[in-house]
Protein backbone atom coordinates (compact mmCIF):
# COMPACT_ATOMS: atom_id res chain seq x y z
CA UNK A 1 0.00 0.00 0.00
CA UNK A 2 0.97 3.44 -1.15
CA UNK A 3 2.80 5.32 2.24
CA UNK A 4 1.48 8.31 1.48
CA UNK A 5 -2.17 6.92 1.42
CA UNK A 6 -1.32 5.52 4.69
CA UNK A 7 0.25 9.18 6.15
CA UNK A 8 -2.77 10.70 4.78
CA UNK A 9 -5.23 8.38 6.54
CA UNK A 10 -3.80 8.52 9.46
CA UNK A 11 -3.56 11.91 9.63
CA UNK A 12 -7.28 12.28 8.71
CA UNK A 13 -8.28 9.86 11.76
CA UNK A 14 -5.96 11.92 14.12
CA UNK A 15 -7.70 14.76 13.31
CA UNK A 16 -11.20 13.63 13.90
CA UNK A 17 -10.53 11.81 17.45
CA UNK A 18 -8.54 15.13 18.66
CA UNK A 19 -10.49 17.89 17.08
CA UNK A 20 -7.30 19.39 15.01
CA UNK A 21 -6.35 20.45 11.99
CA UNK A 22 -4.54 18.92 9.21
CA UNK A 23 -0.74 20.38 9.38
CA UNK A 24 0.31 22.41 6.29
CA UNK A 25 2.56 19.79 5.33
CA UNK A 26 -0.86 17.02 5.63
CA UNK A 27 -2.75 19.11 3.41
CA UNK A 28 -0.58 19.62 1.10
CA UNK A 29 -0.03 16.23 0.57
CA UNK A 30 -3.56 15.12 0.37
CA UNK A 31 -4.85 15.26 -3.21
CA UNK A 32 -8.32 14.62 -4.37
CA UNK A 33 -7.08 10.90 -6.52
CA UNK A 34 -6.55 9.48 -2.82
CA UNK A 35 -10.48 9.75 -2.22
CA UNK A 36 -11.56 6.36 -3.03
CA UNK A 37 -8.22 4.46 -1.79
CA UNK A 38 -9.01 6.44 1.84
CA UNK A 39 -12.62 5.40 1.47
CA UNK A 40 -12.04 1.67 0.78
CA UNK A 41 -9.14 1.06 3.19
CA UNK A 42 -11.10 2.80 5.93
CA UNK A 43 -14.32 0.81 5.23
CA UNK A 44 -12.58 -2.19 5.59
CA UNK A 45 -11.86 -1.29 9.21
CA UNK A 46 -14.85 0.35 10.08
CA UNK A 47 -13.74 3.75 10.28
CA UNK A 48 -15.20 5.16 7.06
CA UNK A 49 -16.99 7.68 9.77
CA UNK A 50 -14.14 9.20 10.74
CA UNK A 51 -12.10 9.32 7.57
CA UNK A 52 -15.01 11.54 6.38
CA UNK A 53 -15.66 13.57 9.67
CA UNK A 54 -10.89 14.53 9.43
CA UNK A 55 -12.11 15.40 5.59
CA UNK A 56 -15.37 17.65 6.82
CA UNK A 57 -13.13 19.28 9.56
CA UNK A 58 -10.55 20.54 7.17
CA UNK A 59 -12.72 20.97 4.13
CA UNK A 60 -11.36 18.77 1.78
CA UNK A 61 -14.89 17.31 0.88
CA UNK A 62 -15.39 17.98 -2.99
CA UNK A 63 -19.03 19.58 -3.27
CA UNK A 64 -19.70 16.51 -5.86
CA UNK A 65 -19.02 14.09 -3.02
CA UNK A 66 -20.90 15.46 -0.05
CA UNK A 67 -22.88 12.41 -0.35
CA UNK A 68 -20.01 10.33 1.40
CA UNK A 69 -21.18 13.01 4.38
CA UNK A 70 -24.16 9.61 4.81
CA UNK A 71 -21.52 7.17 6.77
CA UNK A 72 -21.66 10.00 9.17
CA UNK A 73 -25.51 9.36 9.69
CA UNK A 74 -25.29 6.47 9.27
CA UNK A 75 -22.84 6.15 12.36
CA UNK A 76 -24.92 8.19 14.69
CA UNK A 77 -28.10 5.97 13.75
CA UNK A 78 -25.99 3.11 14.26
CA UNK A 79 -24.63 4.02 17.58
CA UNK A 80 -28.61 4.80 18.81
CA UNK A 81 -29.94 2.13 17.41
CA UNK A 82 -27.07 -0.22 19.86
CA UNK A 83 -27.52 2.48 22.36
CA UNK A 84 -31.07 2.13 22.81
CA UNK A 85 -30.54 -2.14 23.06
CA UNK A 86 -28.07 -1.85 25.17
CA UNK A 87 -30.15 0.25 27.68
CA UNK A 88 -33.39 -2.37 27.62
CA UNK A 89 -30.83 -5.21 28.10
CA UNK A 90 -29.31 -3.58 31.08
CA UNK A 91 -32.65 -3.26 32.61
CA UNK A 92 -33.46 -6.50 31.60
CA UNK A 93 -30.24 -7.76 33.59
CA UNK A 94 -30.69 -5.85 36.44
CA UNK A 95 -34.90 -6.24 36.93
CA UNK A 96 -34.17 -9.81 36.55
CA UNK A 97 -31.28 -9.91 39.42
CA UNK A 98 -28.35 -11.35 37.09
CA UNK A 99 -24.76 -9.96 37.65
CA UNK A 100 -23.29 -8.41 34.15
CA UNK A 101 -20.67 -6.77 33.06
CA UNK A 102 -20.64 -4.88 29.82
CA UNK A 103 -17.50 -4.85 27.35
CA UNK A 104 -15.69 -3.65 24.66
CA UNK A 105 -17.48 -0.57 23.22
CA UNK A 106 -20.15 -0.50 26.13
CA UNK A 107 -17.54 0.51 28.03
CA UNK A 108 -14.73 2.47 25.76
CA UNK A 109 -17.28 4.85 24.12
CA UNK A 110 -18.01 7.08 27.24
CA UNK A 111 -14.47 8.22 26.63
CA UNK A 112 -14.42 9.36 23.03
CA UNK A 113 -14.86 13.00 22.38
CA UNK A 114 -18.78 11.61 20.91
CA UNK A 115 -19.95 8.42 21.86
CA UNK A 116 -21.27 7.25 18.16
CA UNK A 117 -17.49 7.86 16.80
CA UNK A 118 -17.34 4.40 18.08
CA UNK A 119 -18.98 1.97 15.89
CA UNK A 120 -19.41 -1.17 16.77
CA UNK A 121 -21.74 -4.18 15.55
CA UNK A 122 -22.96 -5.97 18.26
CA UNK A 123 -23.57 -5.62 22.51
CA UNK A 124 -21.07 -7.65 24.70
CA UNK A 125 -22.28 -8.70 28.06
CA UNK A 126 -20.12 -10.92 30.43
CA UNK A 127 -22.41 -12.86 33.09
CA UNK A 128 -21.47 -16.13 34.91
CA UNK A 129 -21.29 -18.95 33.90
CA UNK A 130 -23.98 -21.02 36.23
CA UNK A 131 -26.54 -18.19 35.00
CA UNK A 132 -25.94 -18.22 31.29
CA UNK A 133 -28.79 -20.45 30.50
CA UNK A 134 -31.55 -18.06 32.87
CA UNK A 135 -30.12 -15.48 30.63
CA UNK A 136 -30.50 -16.74 27.94
CA UNK A 137 -34.48 -18.07 28.81
CA UNK A 138 -35.34 -14.11 30.11
CA UNK A 139 -34.26 -12.89 26.71
CA UNK A 140 -35.93 -15.40 24.49
CA UNK A 141 -39.31 -15.72 26.40
CA UNK A 142 -39.65 -12.33 27.88
CA UNK A 143 -37.92 -9.77 25.49
CA UNK A 144 -38.54 -11.43 22.10
CA UNK A 145 -34.62 -12.02 21.33
CA UNK A 146 -33.62 -15.00 18.81
CA UNK A 147 -31.27 -17.85 19.97
CA UNK A 148 -28.33 -18.04 17.13
CA UNK A 149 -26.39 -20.41 18.84
CA UNK A 150 -23.73 -21.39 21.47
CA UNK A 151 -19.96 -20.15 20.94
CA UNK A 152 -16.61 -21.93 22.97
CA UNK A 153 -16.96 -18.52 25.18
CA UNK A 154 -20.16 -16.86 24.49
CA UNK A 155 -24.07 -17.22 23.33
CA UNK A 156 -25.44 -15.05 20.53
CA UNK A 157 -28.66 -13.69 20.27
CA UNK A 158 -30.99 -11.18 18.01
CA UNK A 159 -32.60 -8.75 19.45
CA UNK A 160 -36.22 -8.24 18.29
CA UNK A 161 -35.13 -5.23 16.45
CA UNK A 162 -32.07 -7.49 14.71
CA UNK A 163 -29.14 -6.22 16.92
CA UNK A 164 -26.95 -8.68 17.66
CA UNK A 165 -25.73 -9.60 21.17
CA UNK A 166 -23.11 -11.90 22.21
CA UNK A 167 -23.39 -12.62 26.17
CA UNK A 168 -19.96 -14.01 27.18
CA UNK A 169 -19.83 -16.46 30.11
CA UNK A 170 -15.92 -16.18 29.74
CA UNK A 171 -13.17 -13.49 28.53
CA UNK A 172 -10.33 -15.78 26.69
CA UNK A 173 -10.79 -18.67 25.16
CA UNK A 174 -8.62 -21.06 25.88
CA UNK A 175 -5.05 -21.44 24.51
CA UNK A 176 -4.88 -17.85 23.47
CA UNK A 177 -2.93 -14.17 24.47
CA UNK A 178 -0.64 -16.11 26.40
CA UNK A 179 -1.52 -16.38 30.22
CA UNK A 180 -4.61 -13.75 30.40
CA UNK A 181 -6.57 -16.64 31.50
CA UNK A 182 -4.70 -16.52 34.96
CA UNK A 183 -5.58 -12.63 35.41
CA UNK A 184 -9.15 -12.39 33.71
CA UNK A 185 -10.71 -15.48 35.61
CA UNK A 186 -10.77 -13.39 38.82
CA UNK A 187 -12.81 -10.56 37.04
CA UNK A 188 -15.96 -11.22 39.44
CA UNK A 189 -13.58 -11.20 42.53
CA UNK A 190 -12.12 -7.30 41.27
CA UNK A 191 -15.46 -5.94 39.75
CA UNK A 192 -17.56 -3.30 41.78
CA UNK A 193 -21.19 -2.68 41.21
CA UNK A 194 -22.35 0.22 39.39
CA UNK A 195 -23.37 3.40 41.79
CA UNK A 196 -26.61 3.16 42.04
CA UNK A 197 -27.20 -0.36 41.10
CA UNK A 198 -27.49 -3.88 42.77
CA UNK A 199 -26.49 -6.36 39.17
CA UNK A 200 -24.69 -3.86 37.17
CA UNK A 201 -21.34 -4.32 37.52
CA UNK A 202 -17.78 -2.78 36.24
CA UNK A 203 -14.37 -3.55 35.75
CA UNK A 204 -11.67 -1.65 37.60
CA UNK A 205 -9.61 0.55 34.76
CA UNK A 206 -6.38 -1.72 35.34
CA UNK A 207 -8.68 -4.58 34.68
CA UNK A 208 -10.72 -3.27 31.94
CA UNK A 209 -7.47 -2.40 30.39
CA UNK A 210 -5.86 -5.58 30.80
CA UNK A 211 -9.19 -7.23 28.88
CA UNK A 212 -8.90 -5.19 26.06
CA UNK A 213 -5.25 -5.40 25.81
CA UNK A 214 -6.14 -9.39 26.18
CA UNK A 215 -8.64 -9.26 23.38
CA UNK A 216 -6.47 -7.56 20.93
CA UNK A 217 -3.51 -10.54 21.19
CA UNK A 218 -6.57 -12.81 20.44
CA UNK A 219 -7.19 -11.57 17.55
CA UNK A 220 -3.44 -11.07 16.78
CA UNK A 221 -2.98 -14.80 16.95
CA UNK A 222 -5.91 -15.04 14.46
CA UNK A 223 -4.99 -13.07 11.79
CA UNK A 224 -5.43 -9.25 13.04
CA UNK A 225 -7.41 -6.84 14.47
CA UNK A 226 -7.88 -3.68 13.02
CA UNK A 227 -7.40 -0.37 13.12
CA UNK A 228 -10.32 0.51 15.85
CA UNK A 229 -8.76 -1.20 18.70
CA UNK A 230 -5.79 0.97 18.68
CA UNK A 231 -7.81 4.00 18.71
CA UNK A 232 -9.32 2.76 21.66
CA UNK A 233 -6.14 2.27 23.18
CA UNK A 234 -5.14 5.12 22.21
CA UNK A 235 -8.17 7.00 24.13
CA UNK A 236 -6.94 4.58 27.10
CA UNK A 237 -3.25 5.80 27.47
CA UNK A 238 -4.45 9.75 26.90
CA UNK A 239 -6.95 9.48 29.94
CA UNK A 240 -6.81 11.53 32.99
CA UNK A 241 -5.43 10.09 36.45
CA UNK A 242 -4.98 6.89 35.31
CA UNK A 243 -2.63 4.23 37.28
CA UNK A 244 -0.19 3.14 34.95
CA UNK A 245 1.97 0.95 37.06
CA UNK A 246 -1.66 -1.07 38.30
CA UNK A 247 -2.18 -1.58 34.65
CA UNK A 248 1.46 -2.71 33.55
CA UNK A 249 1.19 -4.56 36.67
CA UNK A 250 -1.44 -6.90 35.63
CA UNK A 251 -0.27 -7.13 31.99
CA UNK A 252 3.21 -8.71 33.34
CA UNK A 253 1.33 -11.01 35.15
CA UNK A 254 -0.19 -12.22 31.95
CA UNK A 255 2.59 -12.01 29.99
CA UNK A 256 1.10 -9.17 27.80
CA UNK A 257 3.34 -6.39 28.12
CA UNK A 258 5.74 -6.75 25.57
CA UNK A 259 2.58 -7.11 23.19
CA UNK A 260 0.81 -3.96 25.24
CA UNK A 261 4.32 -1.59 24.52
CA UNK A 262 4.10 -2.39 20.67
CA UNK A 263 0.67 -1.63 20.63
CA UNK A 264 1.18 1.70 22.55
CA UNK A 265 4.04 2.41 20.37
CA UNK A 266 1.67 1.91 16.79
CA UNK A 267 -0.87 4.26 18.34
CA UNK A 268 0.85 6.94 19.61
CA UNK A 269 2.16 6.69 15.36
CA UNK A 270 -0.96 6.40 14.17
CA UNK A 271 -2.97 8.86 16.17
CA UNK A 272 0.16 10.69 18.18
CA UNK A 273 2.28 11.84 15.28
CA UNK A 274 5.28 9.97 16.24
CA UNK A 275 8.37 8.56 14.25
CA UNK A 276 7.26 4.83 13.73
CA UNK A 277 10.40 2.70 14.07
CA UNK A 278 11.09 -1.03 12.11
CA UNK A 279 8.86 -2.89 14.45
CA UNK A 280 5.66 -0.64 14.06
CA UNK A 281 6.45 -0.41 10.44
CA UNK A 282 6.11 -4.24 10.33
CA UNK A 283 3.03 -4.11 12.60
CA UNK A 284 1.06 -2.05 10.90
CA UNK A 285 1.68 -3.87 7.13
CA UNK A 286 0.28 -6.85 9.22
CA UNK A 287 -2.72 -4.95 10.44
CA UNK A 288 -3.40 -2.94 7.13
CA UNK A 289 -3.53 -6.30 5.08
CA UNK A 290 -6.81 -7.61 7.04
CA UNK A 291 -9.49 -5.70 8.36
CA UNK A 292 -11.23 -5.59 11.63
CA UNK A 293 -11.15 -8.92 12.44
CA UNK A 294 -7.66 -9.95 10.17
CA UNK A 295 -7.26 -12.08 7.41
CA UNK A 296 -7.28 -16.16 6.98
CA UNK A 297 -4.03 -15.75 4.88
CA UNK A 298 -2.29 -14.14 8.12
CA UNK A 299 -4.27 -16.50 11.00
CA UNK A 300 -2.73 -19.62 8.75
CA UNK A 301 0.83 -18.65 8.63
CA UNK A 302 1.14 -17.65 12.25
CA UNK A 303 -1.03 -20.87 13.03
CA UNK A 304 0.83 -23.32 10.68
CA UNK A 305 4.52 -23.72 12.65
CA UNK A 306 2.61 -23.66 16.24
CA UNK A 307 0.67 -26.78 15.10
CA UNK A 308 3.81 -28.36 13.27
CA UNK A 309 3.71 -27.53 9.87
CA UNK A 310 1.30 -28.08 7.02
CA UNK A 311 -0.19 -31.39 8.28
CA UNK A 312 -0.34 -30.39 11.63
CA UNK A 313 -2.72 -27.30 10.99
CA UNK A 314 -4.89 -29.36 9.26
CA UNK A 315 -5.45 -31.97 11.91
CA UNK A 316 -6.09 -29.23 14.63
CA UNK A 317 -8.53 -28.17 12.53
CA UNK A 318 -10.69 -31.45 12.07
CA UNK A 319 -9.49 -32.19 15.70
CA UNK A 320 -10.41 -29.78 18.04
CA UNK A 321 -9.27 -30.58 21.50
CA UNK A 322 -12.32 -31.56 24.54
CA UNK A 323 -11.58 -28.00 26.22
CA UNK A 324 -13.05 -26.24 23.61
CA UNK A 325 -15.18 -28.75 22.39
CA UNK A 326 -17.02 -28.95 25.52
CA UNK A 327 -18.23 -25.20 25.21
CA UNK A 328 -19.93 -26.32 22.07
CA UNK A 329 -21.49 -29.43 23.19
CA UNK A 330 -22.00 -29.25 27.53
CA UNK A 331 -23.14 -32.69 27.32
CA UNK A 332 -19.02 -33.84 27.01
CA UNK A 333 -18.86 -32.06 30.76
CA UNK A 334 -20.97 -35.07 32.20
CA UNK A 335 -20.01 -37.23 29.25
CA UNK A 336 -16.28 -37.31 27.32
CA UNK A 337 -16.82 -40.26 26.13
CA UNK A 338 -19.44 -38.59 23.68
CA UNK A 339 -16.71 -36.72 22.36
CA UNK A 340 -15.75 -38.68 19.18
CA UNK A 341 -19.68 -38.66 18.18
CA UNK A 342 -19.09 -34.64 19.22
CA UNK A 343 -16.23 -34.53 17.24
CA UNK A 344 -18.51 -36.22 14.29
CA UNK A 345 -21.16 -34.10 14.36
CA UNK A 346 -19.11 -30.74 14.33
CA UNK A 347 -17.63 -32.20 11.03
CA UNK A 348 -21.44 -31.82 9.25
CA UNK A 349 -21.17 -28.04 9.57
CA UNK A 350 -19.15 -28.48 6.93
CA UNK A 351 -22.52 -29.53 5.01
CA UNK A 352 -23.13 -25.81 5.10
CA UNK A 353 -22.08 -24.21 1.80
CA UNK A 354 -20.86 -21.03 3.48
CA UNK A 355 -18.65 -23.15 5.83
CA UNK A 356 -17.82 -25.68 3.24
CA UNK A 357 -16.37 -22.71 1.28
CA UNK A 358 -14.56 -20.99 3.68
CA UNK A 359 -12.96 -24.22 5.19
CA UNK A 360 -11.90 -25.44 1.50
CA UNK A 361 -10.35 -21.93 1.07
CA UNK A 362 -8.41 -22.15 4.20
CA UNK A 363 -6.96 -25.50 3.55
CA UNK A 364 -6.17 -23.81 -0.24
CA UNK A 365 -4.02 -20.81 1.77
CA UNK A 366 -2.54 -23.65 4.27
CA UNK A 367 -1.14 -25.75 1.44
CA UNK A 368 0.32 -23.05 -0.69
CA UNK A 369 1.63 -21.15 1.88
CA UNK A 370 5.77 -21.07 1.64
CA UNK A 371 7.56 -21.98 4.83
CA UNK A 372 9.60 -19.17 4.48
CA UNK A 373 6.00 -16.91 5.25
CA UNK A 374 4.95 -18.90 8.40
CA UNK A 375 8.90 -18.16 9.47
CA UNK A 376 8.34 -14.34 9.23
CA UNK A 377 5.32 -14.82 10.69
CA UNK A 378 6.15 -16.60 13.55
CA UNK A 379 9.28 -14.23 14.52
CA UNK A 380 7.17 -11.15 14.12
CA UNK A 381 5.05 -13.15 17.15
CA UNK A 382 8.16 -13.16 18.84
CA UNK A 383 9.20 -9.86 18.45
CA UNK A 384 5.61 -8.62 19.85
CA UNK A 385 5.53 -11.26 22.78
CA UNK A 386 2.96 -13.16 21.71
CA UNK A 387 5.04 -16.64 20.92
Amino acid sequence: MDQRIIQILFALLRSAICGTKLTEEEYNNYSPEMLQDLLKISSKHDVAHLLVLGLKQNDLIPKEKTDIEKCILKAVYRYEQIKYEYDNLCTALEKAQIPFLPLKGAVIRKYYPEEWMRTSCDIDVLVREEDIEKSKTLLVNEYGYKYDGKGSHDISLFSPANIHVELHYDLVEDGRANASSNVLKNVWNVSVVRDGCAFWYEMPDEYYYFYHIAHMAKHFENGGCGIRPFIDLWILDHMKDIDISARDELLSQGRLLKFSNVSRMLSEVWFGGKEPDELSLQMQAFLLHGGVYGSTDNRVALQQKKKGGRMGYVLSRIFIPYAKLKRYYPVLEKHRWLMPLMQIRRWFMLLKPDVAKMAKREMAINGNLAKTKSDEMNDFLDYIGLN
